[in-house]
């Protein structure tokens, strides 16, 4: 496919909000007034008539597309691809702007917490700081990591501490990785406070937070919504070195992507954590969109994306003024249908960490005028409870060790059904699952290193009911291996949980570190253990290899050492 090489530039940004008029130049001066635009402002946006199929499949690699709109396409250049644009020397008209329209800023933070401002960075951080403080039994504040500039990416977990020791479904929020596109930025701050708020007072709320961790990101680009200082100002698009992080992350189809910095911490914190449900905001359309955003073909559980995405937005339009959210199939659409996407976060995490994302699209406006915050909140707050539910039904149980009862790290595959990726994974710590799937029935595959096969057939799941499934595993060796050695470790090869045992010669040992071939220490730890009971390991983070272990009493320097294999993590 077409690649062009484009030079990197630091923004120093300038935001403006579409107005319907568009100003008409001739093509000389109007390539001259897009490359000021460009200058002064960061970016720019330039609207075109749709192009067919094979060209539109140029631009998308190439420019960062904001939308699609019947006939229209609406585009945001940056220093980094205007040049390209120009070059091609595309048909395309000027929206008049004006700038930082519809922005008013908090002079408090109690004005901040109103909802019909927009909060200083300072303020956002506060807030956030406020949560935990204020509800620190249903609240954690976590650092997902920072931008290039050095905000913060801030990220809460709300989560009772009731059912410690059982599994919860975890469902990820986030907004805001374009930092021009506001109203998800205080839809989620505001969302994170009603579900403190409402704890114990609403039953409702009460289920979702004694049943689920939630996790709310905010803000995911702090740099473009706050480039110029503490206030919303003029944001941008993009990040502060001009990358779209919507289209930054790894991708089969765009194997030249380079992570940026925000892009490789929130890849990070994803994989740790790795959700069952998550969805990301953004605002350019209103509508619900469902993976592929890079394929043509339909993802194995494209009836149940369908099905989420339909009940958000007809729970929209029962709450929201006439004709909001009514974009393509009455506010849903499949990504690829609308237009494809590359490096977009969507596919990521549902390609490569199996999860399920959707991107929700709050408003046309890209930035959210302060009388609408009030509507947004109204229109969307019942579908976004609606939205975590979900996260509560199809398929939920544990997989465990038929021997010692012990958690199993097991692929679950629905048999006949999964394909690109859509099989899931139960915890390493708990064994706990969930399948997330459509009504029907099914037959389930489970299948664990070290461990006999297991199909749970005719699976019944039915429409907003938890279908619960508890599965133990046969380990085809022995619960406990001959000690015939100093040191044993097994499963081996591996990829979950490790056992390690020591005979009595080694009963003293007080600490185990692991080497990688390169001779390179990857972990340490010390040991609580009695001769010949086993010490857990959890390796499910190693890359694949081979590794050596040391067991050493650092008194005496006495020690020992033992080879395994790590499979890898999946």
């Amino acid at each position: 496919m077409f690649r062009t090489r484009i030079p990197k530039y630091l923004l120093v940004l300038f935001c403006f909000t579409t107005l319907s008029a568009q100003v008409s130049f001739p093509a000389q001066d109007k390539n001259e007034k897009l490359r000021a635009l460009v200058r002064e402002a960061g970016q720019a946006e330039v609207i075109m008539k749709k192009p067919g199929p094979a060209e539109l499949e140029i631009l998308t690699r190439n420019v960062s597309i904001a939308s699609v709109s019947g006939e229209e396409v609406r585009i945001i250049l940056s220093p980094l691809t205007v040049e390209w644009f120009i070059s091609g020397n595309y048909s395309y008209s000027l929206p008049e702007t004006v700038p930082g329209k519809g922005i008013v800023s908090s002079k408090s933070l109690n004005q901040a917490l109103a909802w019909e401002s927009y909060p200083s960075y300072s303020q956002y951080d506060s807030t956030m700081r406020s949560f935990t403080n204020t509800f620190p039994g249903l609240c954690r504040l976590d650092t997902i990591g920072s931008s290039i500039l050095g905000k913060l990416v801030l990220a809460v977990r709300i989560t009772s501490n009731s059912f410690t020791d059982q599994y919860k479904p975890n469902v990820f929020f986030t907004s805001s990785m374009h930092g021009n596109e506001t109203g998800g930025f205080v839809l989620m701050l505001r969302l994170s406070q009603y579900l403190l708020q409402n704890y114990g007072i609403d039953p409702y709320v009460t289920n979702l937070v004694d049943n689920l961790e939630i996790w709310i990101n905010p803000l995911a680009n702090p740099d473009g919504t706050y480039r110029t200082g503490n206030e919303i100002i003029n944001p941008v698009r993009d990040n502060a070195n001009g990358y779209d992080l919507n289209r930054n992350f790894p991708d089969p189809e765009a194997p030249g992507t380079i992570p940026q910095k925000e892009t490789k911490d929130m890849m990070r914190f994803l994989s740790s954590h790795r959700f069952n449900l998550s969805a990301n905001f953004h605002s350019g359309s209103e509508v619900t969109n469902y993976p592929w955003d890079r394929w043509a073909r339909d993802h194995a559980d494209a009836a149940w994306f369908y099905q989420i995405c339909r009940r958000y937005a007809d729970t929209v339009h029962v709450y929201s003024p006439a004709g909001y959210m009514t974009d393509l199939d009455n506010g849903v659409t499949n990504g690829y249908a609308w237009y494809s996407v590359y490096g977009g976060r969507q596919d990521y995490v549902t390609w490569s960490l199996n999860g399920r994302e959707i991107t929700i699209e709050i408003d046309h406006n890209f930035i959210t005028p302060v009388t609408a915050l009030q509507s947004l909140w109204e229109s969307n707050r019942r579908s976004l409870l609606g939205y975590l539910e979900n996260a509560l039904y199809g398929i939920h149980g544990s997989v465990v060790d038929s021997d010692t009862g012990g958690p199993v790290s097991a692929k679950i595959t629905v048999e006949n059904h999964d394909r690109d990726n859509s099989e899931v994974y139960s915890d390493t710590a708990t064994g706990g699952f969930v399948r997330l799937i459509y009504p029907g029935v099914w037959n389930l595959d489970f299948s664990a290193d070290g461990y006999r096969d297991t199909v749970i057939q005719n699976v019944t799941v039915t429409d907003r009911q938890t279908t619960t499934l508890d599965v133990k595993l046969k380990p085809f060796r022995k619960s406990r291996p001959d000690l015939s050695h100093d040191v044993v470790v097994y499963p081996s090869p591996a990829s979950g949980i490790i056992k390690v045992i020591f005979s009595d010669k080694l009963k003293d040992m007080d600490n185990i570190s692991i080497y990688n071939i390169s001779g390179a220490k990857v972990w340490t730890s010390e040991i609580d253990e009695t001769a010949g009971a086993p010490q857990e390991i959890d390796i499910s983070r190693f890359a694949a290899g081979v590794y050596i272990m040391v067991v050493r009493n650092k008194t005496t320097g006495h020690s020992g050492t033992i080879r395994f294999t790590v499979m890898g993590s999946r």
